[in-house]
């Protein structure tokens, strides 16, 4: 069986797309949500992008020709920004980190 032949592949990339939609969706007023509200918009960004990072590394542990492309053609798209897949989520997790300092000024 090939690599997103399994329906426990294919119900996770539906509930971290799914999930990542709902997230980038309501982020869209982050600036209208209290302290509280905040911090847990960050902590589900977070555990996202736990998720991802996750699902990303059974890819590249796949001996499955599909799932290696899928990493070949990320790594690809994201050379095209001078980025690789390790600092996209490098990058991610700044952000993150930068916006919980910012919440920690506001206290």
């Amino acid at each position: 069986m090939g690599f997103f032949d399994s329906d426990i592949v294919q119900q996770e990339a539906k509930e971290l797309f799914e999930d990542y939609q709902a997230l980038i969706t309501l982020g869209g007023n982050y600036g209208k949500f209290d302290r509280e509200g905040k911090k847990l918009f960050i902590e589900q960004m977070e555990a996202m992008m736990e998720r991802y990072r996750i699902f990303m590394k059974r890819f590249e542990l796949s001996e499955d020709f599909m799932a290696q492309m899928t990493i070949q053609q990320l790594k690809t798209q994201l050379s095209q920004f001078g980025v690789t897949p390790q600092q996209m989520f490098e990058q991610m997790h700044l952000t993150l980190q930068r916006m919980k300092a910012e919440l920690e000024k506001q206290s």
